[in-house]
């Protein structure tokens, strides 16, 4: 473990008022409510000055994002060492990822099922989406299941320093994963000024979130007052049953899958990692971007829930980027509610290939906003339903994009607890070290 790990496990701290962005998040809907698309003051439209400011925090908090995640994926990397640590942390890591996701599916699977929030739901709303269903139909002609080999050419992009500028993540971690490997590998002097530049890199990184972070009460107020002052209350009462099943099914894996595996199998309190984890939580539910949720989630996990940089590093990275718990159940409930609308049936078989389907593009999903419904495309094409009726959600689909990213940035965050426990880490949310298993 690093100096640095050692010295993060040792300052257990909320790092962010958890009070203050829990007030803002309050106010903000008050405002948003009550002033509307068109509230004015001295002349100046309001909703254009949540936009403004709530952008400039987004824009901050992205700023961020490729150095940061480049110095913590391969400073953590290269403290592990070229040994058999960094296999067993990464394939323990891809496990968890491949476990609670399909466990998310299959949670919204099943209570769409239950619900069936497709014959509550009233078709003629379809008219309200058509031009953006078809701009999202335009953005996926052409595409297929075979343009999910697309994922995997991201992996190795030809210009890293591009991929970066586009947001390319997954192709960026592969090159920092690369190149924390092969650090380890050359002579000590010069592997050693390059841990030291990295780590270096990695300290300032975390400096520049924490003055950054200062100003999240007055981000997250712009960006929730933007959306409710866009949307407003009156767009969600046709959808209130696809929007309660969405919901529930994510609150479920929230409150009930996540925190079980929390106390089952990494051995600690479910609550402290809540009270942890509420600031990068409530950053993720106003900015809806798992991406740009990364510096704060880094922050909270460290200095909040006392896991190393070691493990941090490696695992919250590749989780915002191949973990979608939140966005994976997410499509699976679109799915199935849009051929209940239209009175599909679809077989058990089916709704495998919509699980499978789900999991493999929740993987590709970019962690920005709406970039699922690109991905919710794909599974329609596949199955034969109207790329139209997506349409029908995209009223919604804001509130519940805010809601799912959450949902993805507690799972990576648990994930980091239970490979730090798995690891023997000492102090994880106060408990005592466990025997690396």
């Amino acid at each position: 473990m690093s100096a640095h790990g050692a010295g993060h496990v040792a300052s257990v701290r909320a790092p962010v008022s958890v009070r203050a962005i829990l007030l803002a998040v309050a106010l903000a809907v008050l405002a948003g409510w009550l002033g509307g698309p068109d509230a004015q003051l001295i002349g100046l439209r309001l909703h254009d000055v949540y936009a403004f400011v709530g952008e400039l925090f987004l824009n901050a908090l992205k700023m961020l994002i490729v150095p940061l995640v480049m110095a913590a994926v391969i400073s953590g990397v290269g403290s592990m060492g070229d040994g058999p640590a960094l296999g067993r942390i990464g394939g323990r890591t891809l496990l968890y990822y491949l476990g609670t996701s399909l466990l998310a599916i299959f949670t919204g699977l099943l209570f769409v099922n239950l619900i069936q929030p497709g014959a509550m739901a009233e078709l003629p709303t379809l008219a309200h989406g058509a031009a953006e269903s078809a701009a999202v139909a335009a953005a996926t002609e052409g595409r297929g299941l075979g343009d999910l080999a697309g994922i995997f050419k991201s992996l190795f992009p030809p210009n890293i320093i591009a991929a970066g500028a586009q947001g390319q993540m997954l192709g960026l971690i592969t090159f920092s994963l690369l190149f924390g490997v092969f650090m380890t590998r050359i002579e000590k002097g010069p592997g050693d000024v390059l841990r030291a530049f990295w780590q270096g890199v990695f300290e300032v990184m975390m400096r520049i979130t924490d003055l950054v972070l200062r100003f999240a009460p007055i981000g997250v107020f712009a960006l929730v007052a933007k959306v409710v002052s866009e949307s407003g209350l009156d767009a969600f009462r046709p959808l209130a049953g696809f929007m309660l099943t969405v919901l529930l099914a994510l609150a479920f894996h929230l409150l009930v899958t996540l925190p079980l595996i929390l106390r089952f199998i990494a051995g600690v309190n479910p609550v402290r990692h809540y009270r942890a984890m509420l600031p990068a939580l409530l950053t993720a539910f106003s900015t809806s971007s798992s991406s740009a949720t990364v510096p704060v989630t880094m922050e909270c996990i460290e200095k909040g829930a006392g896991v190393s940089n070691r493990t941090a590093s490696f695992v919250l990275p590749l989780g915002a980027t191949v973990n979608m718990d939140g966005t994976a159940l997410y499509e699976g409930v679109v799915v199935l509610f849009i051929a209940q609308l239209y009175g599909v049936d679809l077989s058990l078989m089916q709704q495998l290939t919509v699980l499978l389907l789900a999991l493999m593009t929740s993987v590709g999903v970019a962690g920005i906003p709406a970039a699922s419904l690109v991905a919710i495309t794909l599974i329609l094409t596949s199955l034969g339903l109207p790329l139209e009726a997506m349409g029908l959600i995209l009223a919604v689909d804001r509130v519940l994009d805010m809601s799912r990213t959450a949902v993805n940035v507690f799972s990576d965050s648990v994930g980091a607890v239970v490979i730090a426990r798995s690891e023997g880490e000492p102090n994880v949310l106060g408990e005592p070290a466990r025997v690396p298993s």
